[in-house]
């Protein structure tokens, strides 16, 4: 079920300073949706919600640059993100093609690295951004939730992780069968 979301009649840039409203409900089941969040008490998930800034982009928009500093986690309301990580050479490849209830950007909630890719909006979308500063200020007040929050982040980032090495010895077994081959 789509979110039911007005979408603004103006560029993104003012759509963006003054916050268009989104269904609280929706944003509400999407965020408690993920695993960041979902073991979340009702409670702490309504005190997370006011950290919640409502972005919208156009389609085509880029929602940070490779290289831009990591600030925030991003979760996708509604649309569409295409996540691009261009190499020394200039090449571009597509990394991840993300829709409503996906996030990305979570490693900038742990560090304070660059962004190892893009993200661009492939259709008009209605992005929830968590800022760290926001985040590390919850995680304070309520460390017991912020807990909570982290090993979320890390089986997160875990499961990331295994699913590149299976893909790497994947990517090494074919490339072993090739040279065997020639």
């Amino acid at each position: 079920m789509e979110p039911k979301i007005i979408i603004p009649e103006k560029s993104s840039f003012w759509a963006n300073l003054f916050k268009s409203p989104t269904d609280k409900n929706e944003l509400e089941e999407v965020l408690a949706s993920i695993p960041p969040f979902k073991n979340l008490s009702p409670k702490y998930l309504k005190l997370l919600m006011k950290l919640i800034h409502n972005r919208f982009y156009k389609a085509n928009e880029y929602i940070f640059y490779q290289n831009d500093p990591g600030i925030a986690l991003y979760i996708i309301v509604s649309g569409e993100v295409l996540i691009t990580q261009e190499n020394e050479d200039g090449e571009q490849f597509d990394l991840a093609h993300l829709t409503r209830g996906d996030f990305f950007g979570e490693l900038a909630l742990i560090d304070e690295e660059r962004r190892a890719a893009s993200a661009i909006a492939l259709k008009d979308s209605f992005i929830a951004a968590i800022f760290k500063p926001d985040l590390d200020e919850f995680i304070d007040a309520h460390p017991q939730e912020g807990i909570k929050i982290l090993k979320g982040l890390i089986h997160i980032i875990a499961s990331r992780l295994r699913n590149v090495n299976k893909e790497y010895l994947e990517l090494y077994d074919q490339i072993r069968t090739r040279e065997k081959q020639l």
